[in-house]
């Protein structure tokens, strides 16, 4: 009975997350779809650009799931004062480091063709990449917040505002894209600038939102302007750095991916677009349960209940078992029909089925890591996560993806199978240290 009480909890906090996470992919999948009307070559320069965007956003996110893990250990210890300061300064650091990573970005947009890419994808990318990196502080301003607020147990209104961004982005997408209402046609830089609009937008609605509410303000900032506490940053930065890292370790294994199978040309290379798309959106379910964990298993170890970490983290693998094994059956067995709905191009849709049924082949393993992940973090276990990471995508799966499409013939698809052992050694070693983790921590709290 406990287990199935706390699998009714997981799921109550789960699904509005997911949902939500699943909301924040369909603007990429609204940019993929519309920016594929413009050509093949319009979408590689859309996956090339995206993907190296990709790299610096989920640094930023993981450096911002250290807001959960705080948020989560201050609320099961019932303490408002930590919990607002981590709110306040996880913001200044989420607009800190998008500011960075835009310009970054900026700088380094001229310069694209370094990665040997198409030379006519590389040519279309430079000011769409400049546009959604500058894009990154208010997607990361937002992301602090709605860390926070799930924390709090209350995603629904953040889902609701974040799904409304979406919208707004696909109607912004319709007008810069193609110039609508008087306005010129502006291509795939159309995108980028509604991207961003829409991301702003969001931020500024989750602050009113957190402004005039009042069953949460005990829990968030009244003075939102006070200066920023050195040691709580700190704090922050030694949580989310390692959580960054390990997230980095995977996407940027997919990222390096990406660039392997764009040397085979752009039709591969926008194949590999909607592979990452596709996959993306699947990628959300566990994510979801994933960030539900952290808040669970954070609020059981700030409010010093050990008993329950066995059972938090089984009704979160059981979920994702139920939910990946259903994603399973949609890849393996409707790979056309997924493909067909982003473009009509024959041959890039013959790359990207074969991609979709190697997608489906590791999505119980990708789940189960990404989860198990989750659980550790909400333990502060954010170390070994990295450097199971590490492990895992770049001694065994890049190698393994390099070898497959460049040595062993194999081409694009072989990228995706190296990632796919990737995942699979990612799943078993970060599960196995979750019950190490427990053990030990259970010991600790009985003392």
């Amino acid at each position: 009975m406990s287990l199935l009480k706390e699998t009714k909890a997981t799921l109550a906090l789960s699904f509005p997350i997911i949902i939500g996470q699943v909301s924040q992919m369909m603007m990429g999948v609204a940019d993929t779809v519309m920016v594929g009307k413009l050509g093949v070559n319009a979408l590689a320069a859309l996956t090339f650009a995206n993907t190296i965007f990709m790299v610096g956003y989920i640094f930023g996110v993981g450096l911002l799931l250290s807001i959960s893990i705080a948020t989560s250990q201050h609320r099961g210890a019932n303490n408002p004062a930590k919990a607002r300061q981590t709110c306040r300064n996880g913001l200044y650091l989420a607009i800190l480091m998008g500011g960075l990573l835009g310009l970054l970005g900026w700088g380094v947009s001229p310069f694209l063709s370094i990665f040997k890419q198409d030379p006519v994808v590389t040519a279309l990318a430079p000011t769409y990449f400049s546009i959604i990196m500058w894009s990154l502080v208010p997607a990361l301003g937002a992301m602090a917040l709605k860390n926070h607020i799930d924390a709090l147990n209350r995603p629904w209104p953040v889902f609701w505002i974040f799904l409304g961004g979406t919208i707004l982005n696909i109607f912004l997408n319709d007008l810069f894209i193609f110039g609508k209402w008087g306005l010129p046609s502006q291509g795939i830089e159309g995108a980028g600038y509604a991207t961003y609009l829409s991301r702003f937008l969001t931020l500024v609605a989750v602050l009113l939102w957190m402004r005039f509410n009042r069953s949460i303000a005990e829990w968030v900032p009244s003075n939102w302007l006070k200066g920023a506490d050195l040691l709580s940053l700190k704090k922050l930065c030694l949580l989310g750095i390692p959580s960054s890292i390990q997230l980095l370790t995977e996407v940027g294994a997919f990222s390096t991916a990406g660039l392997i199978v764009g040397t085979f040309g752009a039709t591969p290379q926008a194949a590999h677009q909607i592979a990452i798309s596709a996959s993306g959106i699947a990628f959300m379910l566990p994510v979801g349960i994933c960030m539900a964990m952290t808040v669970r298993i954070g609020e059981a170890l700030g409010s010093k209940e050990p008993s329950r970490y066995y059972q938090i983290s089984w009704s979160g693998w059981l979920t994702t078992l139920f939910f990946m094994a259903l994603t399973t059956l949609v890849f393996l067995l409707f790979p056309q029909q997924i493909a067909n709905a982003y473009l009509k191009e024959q041959e890039v849709i013959q790359f990207a089925v074969t991609m979709l049924l190697v997608i489906g082949v590791y999505q119980i393993s990708d789940g189960i890591q990404v989860v198990s992940s989750g659980i550790l973090r909400g333990l502060g276990d954010v170390k070994s996560t990295a450097w199971l990471g590490f492990m895992s995508y770049w001694l065994i799966g890049i190698p393994c993806s390099f070898l497959l499409a460049k040595t062993f013939g194999l081409g694009p698809i072989g990228v995706w199978w190296g990632l796919a052992i990737g995942l699979l050694v990612a799943a078993i070693s970060i599960t196995w240290r979750v019950f190490i983790k427990i053990k030990a921590t259970s010991k600790l709290s009985s003392y």
